[in-house]
């Protein structure tokens, strides 16, 4: 099996992931031109069925209503000291596989770096439901790119196959949340570790 380079993982649902973008994108651009970037999400029954076709379990765990409470607490405390405008978004009906998915169908586009972007303003900007289809409908009109492809990603079975394999991936990785960073055998977790991460990209490239 090849050696795979350095990269990280996302999630459009974590307030931690969407701060690490930032942080990488707005003070580490170099960094975060050099690493693949791959998406992190909680699969649909369907795909359940199909990891579990493969023996793949995804180390998820439901979260306590004290971890929920810490986050909202600590998620405007590190906003706040960054700089960040937040709204905390409602999700009455969660499917992480619409924009997640639609972000594989964007990034086949030649759009992801483009689509995360959108995403990550709709949600933690302006309080968007990136669960709805037709927000993903209206971000591929920003974009200009095909509406009823970003919003029927979800439903398409090519699409749906790569979201087997990213999942596949982060399986493999052993990622367990987000924002999660691979250099190596070496495994960074956490906003707090993103300029270990830097660091340890710089040592090697030394």
């Amino acid at each position: 099996m090849a050696r795979r380079g350095p990269r990280w993982y996302f999630s459009f649902r974590s307030p931690y992931s969407w701060m690490a973008y930032r942080d990488l994108v707005d003070h580490h651009a170099a960094v975060a031109g050099a690493i693949e970037w791959l998406p992190f999400w909680e699969p649909d029954e369907p795909a359940l069925d199909e990891l579990e076709r493969s023996n793949i379990k995804l180390p998820y765990v439901p979260m306590s209503k004290e971890k929920h409470l810490y986050i909202l607490q600590d998620v405007r405390r590190l906003a706040r000291a960054r700089g960040l405008d937040m709204v905390w978004p409602v999700d009455p009906a969660p499917r992480w596989e619409v924009s997640h998915l639609a972000y594989l169908a964007a990034e086949r586009l030649g759009a992801g770096p483009e689509f995360i972007a959108e995403t990550y303003r709709a949600r933690w900007e302006l309080g968007e439901n990136i669960s709805d289809p037709g927000t993903m409908r209206k971000i591929g009109e920003t974009l200009d790119l095909d509406p009823e492809v970003l919003a029927g990603a979800h439903e398409d079975p090519e699409i749906r196959e790569l979201g087997l394999k990213a999942l596949n991936s982060l399986h493999r990785d052993g990622v367990f949340g987000v924002p999660f960073f691979i250099s190596g055998f070496d495994k960074y977790w956490g906003v707090d570790r993103l300029p270990d991460f830097v660091e340890q990209l710089a040592a090697r490239a030394a």
